[in-house]
């Protein structure tokens, strides 16, 4: 990896930065595959056979999986913390979401319980693990570089997603040539994506070091949720940290639609076939895995802040062009400017909130952090569905109105002063 000198903290090898950044190439696979380009579309177009209320059945699907990790993840941070246990966590989560995903090859057309079930379980694994992974970059990276390193996970992390993609596009393609229906390709996939993730996940668990002191005790769920009300009570010493969770409610809101329903409303609004669906997101990819690694450097140089708010703006762009557009030029344009946006939102995010996380609270501040992503992950998909639902399928009006979850998201940044929320971090440490 470039520009590594200088960017780690003391003892911090480089073959951990990669370790840490191959487990977001392995599950990269997981968002892009099963919740973006295949399963998300095949679910709503084949297992509930294009019912008026399919689009509201996935996205609740994901809302319910998304609560369970809202509720769930403080819990689990504050354990890590206490025991020293993030990479046995990480070793748990990835083998529930591997064989969660394996088993949705076995979804079938009309089996719709199965489906939401697995979907749920999957989610859960996937989001408990990527908490956990990003309670490792603090530990890694020097604060003054922690925005280049979040990039180079992002962006790596693409890359992994378009491997995935592009051997299950190999795999549709080939079954399409041969006749094969949607029911009998998709599950092949599953098991593609299933193998990516075991696979390239194996690097991380043999070379990334576990830094966190071991407390000792116990921690029971009543004694976190009353340690997490009282951080909250603490607002004015922690503002700047609460002003980027409640962007991230907004902002995340709008990246969860593009996540869950990029190819739903390519398909059933554009009329791109699956598989322009399936190259659309791969180039997608490419653009989001460039926007990652190129706003990694450059936001360590303009701030994390403004690099944000920049993103926020090019999301806006995305869903006017999106809402408006008739045409799949049109929507090509959309999707590279969402691209450009995806990683480098996410990876500025990301970096923020380790910059206000106090040292000795990483996963715990981490899994408040989750809590504010998935809340997001649940009011954007979710009122997407619920305004298509009641507009008998208006996806159009649906995207238009993600638009001002960006908007909002870029007036609560501009609460956030970094320097102040550095500095009551480390004030705690």
């Amino acid at each position: 990896m470039p520009s590594l000198s200088g960017a780690l903290n003391p003892g911090v090898r480089k073959r951990e930065v990669f370790a840490w950044a191959m487990y977001d190439f392995a599950n990269s696979g997981y968002t892009t595959v099963v919740l973006t380009a295949v399963f998300s579309a095949y679910f709503v177009g084949a297992v509930a056979g294009g019912a008026p209320w399919a689009t509201l059945a996935w996205t609740a699907s994901l809302s319910l999986s998304h609560a369970i990790v809202m509720l769930s993840m403080p819990v689990i941070g504050a354990w890590a913390d206490r025991h020293g246990a993030k990479k046995r966590l990480l070793v748990i989560c990835t083998v529930g979401c591997v064989l969660s995903t394996a088993a949705l090859s076995q979804v079938g057309p009309g089996a719709v319980v199965l489906g939401v079930a697995l979907i749920v379980v999957s989610n859960v694994f996937f989001s408990w693990g990527e908490s956990i992974s990003a309670a490792f970059l603090p530990e890694l990276a020097r604060p003054e570089a922690i925005g280049r390193v979040s990039g180079w996970g992002w962006s790596f992390g693409y890359l992994g997603g378009m491997l995935a993609l592009g051997l299950s596009l190999a795999v549709v393609l080939q079954a399409q040539s041969s006749g094969e229906s949607a029911a009998q390709f998709v599950p092949k996939t599953m098991w593609i994506t299933a193998g990516v993730f075991a696979l390239a996940s194996l690097c991380t668990f043999v070379w990334l070091r576990e830094r966190a002191q071991i407390g000792g005790g116990r921690v029971a769920g009543l004694e976190v949720w009353a340690r997490l009300l009282d951080t909250y009570r603490q607002a004015r010493r922690y503002r700047d940290f609460m002003w980027l969770m409640s962007c991230a409610v907004a902002y995340q809101g709008g990246v969860a639609v593009t996540i869950a329903l990029a190819a739903i409303y390519a398909e059933q609004v554009i009329g791109f076939a699956q598989q322009e669906t399936m190259v659309l997101i791969f180039v997608l990819n490419i653009a989001a895995a460039l926007g990652a690694f190129a706003f990694g450097h450059w936001q360590d140089r303009i701030g994390h802040k403004r690099a944000l708010g920049l993103t926020l703006i090019g999301w806006t762009a995305t869903c006017v062009i999106a809402a408006l557009t008739t045409t799949k030029g049109g929507f090509w344009w959309a999707a590279a400017i969402a691209g450009v946006c995806m990683g480098s939102s996410q990876s500025a995010g990301r970096a923020l909130a380790g910059l206000f996380a106090p040292p000795s609270q990483l996963a715990e501040f981490y899994g408040l952090w989750t809590f504010a992503t998935r809340l997001a992950s649940i009011i954007g998909p979710l009122s997407y569905g619920v305004i298509s639902w009641a507009t008998d399928g208006n996806q159009r009006l649906a995207i238009a109105s993600t638009g001002a979850l960006f908007v909002l998201g870029w007036l609560l940044l501009q609460r956030v002063d970094v320097e102040r929320g550095r500095e009551a971090a480390l004030a705690s440490a």
